[in-house]
């Protein structure tokens, strides 16, 4: 090293040959380097259509299970006991169980068995902790109104679950009800009938939300067996109860009665959606501020003031 600072000569004749090997490295290093980026595509595309298939396999699954399933013996049972078969007929009942994701008889019959199930259960359960486990000191008449209070709860309880599930699966609609409606738009333009579109987005949407795939797929069943197609879509409103996707049935049921072009009205639709979609994220986000003062002012100023206080204490204390 003491020689090359000597030697400015031999010390630039080394960098000038370290520039140059390093300038040709890097306008050879991509001939030398092998470039991985189809292999790479291919793994992504293979990926993809391994999700793809899978989360089809679950929604054929889920379909089966939810179509096919009988109720079991118990609920079947307890209905019949209760004489509540007449509620099984219940149109509001029904359409709030699709709206959940639950078709078919069983779920109706587990419903109404839970309904009389669960307070007896909740009963029992808020019993026994109250009166075994907690010992309150408290009179007894008021312990014997904390357990009806829990089981009559208890009688809401399924309803809350439904309720829940329905808003759960409206969310996950509603968030990808935008891209599945420029998936049918593409489809309509290149020339695909409607029953196609739907079946064709019914696989892509698959893997993004495996909600609003099941609905486009019974959709496309019922376009297929329905005699009047305008209850096929008046049934997808239904299903899901999302304004964003009776305004598409209402467009399709235009298209379908006056031949009026669809394309058109698609895209304008796939907009909306995505405007209704954005401002409800900005309105969560403009939500946040409110919602984060009484945090703030529980956790974070006391914390704040000891921190502040605290050495002025101190410095006080020790002067006197």
């Amino acid at each position: 090293m003491a020689g090359l600072t000597d030697n400015p000569e031999m010390l630039v004749a080394l960098m000038a040959a370290v520039s140059v090997f390093s300038a040709i490295l890097v306008v050879s290093w991509p001939y030398l380097v092998r470039d991985n980026l189809d292999t790479r595509m291919r793994q992504v595309a293979n990926e993809r259509e391994r999700i793809r298939a899978r989360e089809r396999a679950r929604m054929d699954a889920e379909r089966k299970t939810s179509l096919r399933s009988e109720p079991k013996k118990v609920f079947q049972d307890i209905v019949d006991r209760f004489n509540l078969a007449k509620q099984l007929e219940d149109g509001e009942m029904v359409r709030m169980m699709r709206m959940a994701g639950y078709r078919g008889r069983s779920p109706v019959v587990t419903f109404l068995a839970m309904r009389i199930l669960m307070p007896v259960l909740m009963l029992l359960v808020a019993a026994f902790y109250v009166f075994v486990v907690l010992k309150l000191e408290q009179p007894f008449f008021l312990k014997v109104a904390i357990v009806l209070g829990v089981a009559y709860l208890g009688y809401y309880a399924p309803l809350i679950y439904v309720r829940n599930r329905i808003s759960k699966r409206q969310t996950a609609v509603r968030r990808a009800w935008p891209d599945a409606l420029d998936l049918l738009l593409i489809c309509v333009e290149s020339g695909m009938g409607i029953e196609s579109a739907f079946r064709k987005v019914s696989e892509e949407i698959g893997a993004q939300s495996i909600e609003l795939a099941e609905e486009l797929s019974l959709t496309t069943a019922e376009l297929s067996y329905l005699q009047d197609r305008r209850k096929a879509y008046e049934n997808l409103g239904e299903r899901t109860g999302l304004e964003g996707v009776r305004s598409v049935v209402t467009s399709l049921i235009q298209a379908e009665k006056y031949g009026t072009p669809l394309g058109q009205s698609l895209r304008v639709l796939a907009q909306e959606n995505r405007d209704i979609r954005m401002s409800e994220a900005e309105k969560k986000a403009a939500a946040l501020p409110p919602k984060l003062t009484v945090p703030m002012i529980l956790f974070f100023l006391p914390v704040l003031f000891a921190v502040i206080i605290t050495p002025a204490a101190i410095q006080v204390a020790n002067i006197q």
